[in-house]
């Protein structure tokens, strides 16, 4: 399952990696491990395995295997819309006057609409593998449930989808191009679980999180025979996964000489952001080469930026383990008018630990400025940008704009995560000038934070 080899060797004709890379294994801190709420003791195998699938747990304990054999159907998956393009930019290099070299990585190029397909299939996979009837889960803007939807169809899985109650209602293609696959989607909160119900008569005109979502979904799972609980970003098993964009990018890039200066992600969870920076934050731990690493987070949703490097629980319900991450309080819920994903409550602890170790950045963007930059890169470069992507879009821009007025010519990465055709709400808000920019207030923030739990 495993090897040592570079992952060079692991590249076919193609520039397709036979193999994920794991960034943990050169992590000299590496990420603090999930904690059991009740005994504030680490999971076990044993004990995640009640939630997760046995080989799922397995990555997500593996901290020192640099590489993990991708398996040979998955690969055959893969290449259905791998290798993804990397793209040079070179109608919004010339728009901007900018003497920056911009590239971005596209991820949009399947019918799922975005990267989240790329961990979905191998989830699914181990699920089926192990001879599970199905898998729950929770879905934000939709991505990730429809990549799962499609990876269940697959691989002849049933699929059951929490979709956050604001997304739901805003985004019902998204929904339908899920069930179209076959998945049941339920708004979250609802009264189909107890910790929904709880939920619910709290806080009975909430528009809903991925953490109360994520809380249902693991209800469902753990109290369904035959199930288990899959997630589309902050674990480390999701990272690994995401690794093959990285991966794919740096082959591209090494082929044509190329050395990016700065690699920009959209953080949300942190899935696409640590796959797309994982071989190049190897080589900066290994001491073989430096990069500037961005993260971009919505200023609505402000993790990083504003969080706390703390032991929190995953989910509002209190129902999944704790872990060591950026978070704003589990209880957290991002204004509902933000239009994209990236409305998780904390952050991948992989991506934490390197955050807090001063090995990236991490910056907030308003949704209006978000939504100019989309606008911009769609009418230059033809692409109609996911929300989420425009984050990073909106940064790269700001980056190449800055080396207009300096003169230099650095070398600008970005992620671009997915399309954006099943947002088209949002972006009539912003369109119609009705879209506002709403950021939490320190009050509310530390009112939330407040209630982390005690762990020491």
């Amino acid at each position: 399952m495993a090897n040592t080899i570079p992952y060079k060797i692991y590249l076919e004709e193609s520039e397709m990696p036979l193999a994920w890379y794991n960034l943990r294994a050169d992590m000299k801190n590496k990420p603090a491990p999930l904690l059991n709420p009740g005994t504030l003791q680490p999971m076990t195998a044993a004990e995640l395995s009640g939630v997760f699938c046995g080989d799922l747990v397995e990555q997500e304990l593996d901290d020192t295997t640099p590489y993990i054999e991708i398996p040979e159907e998955i690969r055959d998956f893969y290449k259905m819309y791998r290798p993804a393009p990397l793209v040079r930019a070179y109608c919004l290099e010339k728009k901007l006057g900018t003497p920056a070299k911009i590239y971005y990585k596209f991820e949009g190029n399947n019918t799922s609409g975005s990267h989240k397909l790329n961990s979905a299939i191998a989830q699914a996979y181990y699920a089926k593998k192990q001879g599970l009837k199905g898998v729950t889960t929770e879905t934000g803007a939709g991505q990730w449930g429809t990549a799962l939807s499609m990876a269940c169809a697959y691989l002849g899985l049933d699929c059951k989808v929490y979709m956050v109650k604001c997304s739901y209602e805003q985004k019902p293609f998204r929904r339908e191009v899920m069930r179209t696959y076959g998945a049941s989607v339920t708004p979250s909160p609802s009264n189909e679980t107890a910790v929904g119900r709880k939920i619910l008569a709290e806080h009975p005109d909430t528009t809903g999180s991925l953490g109360c979502a994520i809380s249902e979904a693991v209800e469902v799972a753990t109290t369904t025979p035959g199930y288990r609980y899959v997630l589309g970003s902050v674990l480390n098993q999701v990272l690994l996964h995401q690794s093959i964009i990285g991966l794919e990018t740096k082959a591209a890039m090494d082929k044509y000489g190329v050395k990016p200066d700065v690699i920009i992600g959209c953080a949300g969870g942190g899935s696409n952001l640590g796959g797309l920076i994982s071989p190049f934050m190897g080589e900066k731990l290994r001491g073989e080469a430096d990069y500037r690493f961005i993260a971009v987070e919505p200023a609505s949703c402000p993790s990083f930026t504003r969080g706390k490097f703390a032991y929190d629980f995953c989910d509002t319900g209190m129902v999944c383990p704790l872990a060591k991450m950026y978070t704003l309080g589990c209880g957290f819920i991002p204004s509902a008018n933000h239009a994209g994903g990236l409305r998780y409550h904390g952050m991948s602890p992989v991506l934490s630990q390197l955050y807090a170790d001063g090995l990236m950045e991490a910056v907030t963007v308003e949704q209006t400025k978000v939504f100019e930059a989309a606008e911009q890169f769609a009418r230059i470069e033809g692409i109609l940008p996911a929300p989420e992507s425009s984050h990073a879009i909106r940064v790269a821009i700001d980056e190449a704009l800055r080396c207009k007025e300096t003169g230099e010519e650095k070398t600008i990465l970005f992620g671009l995560t997915g399309t954006g055709y099943f947002d088209m709400v949002a972006y009539e808000k912003f369109h119609d000038g009705t879209m506002t920019d709403y950021i939490p207030t320190d009050a509310e923030i530390a009112e939330s934070l407040s209630k982390l739990p005690k762990t020491e």
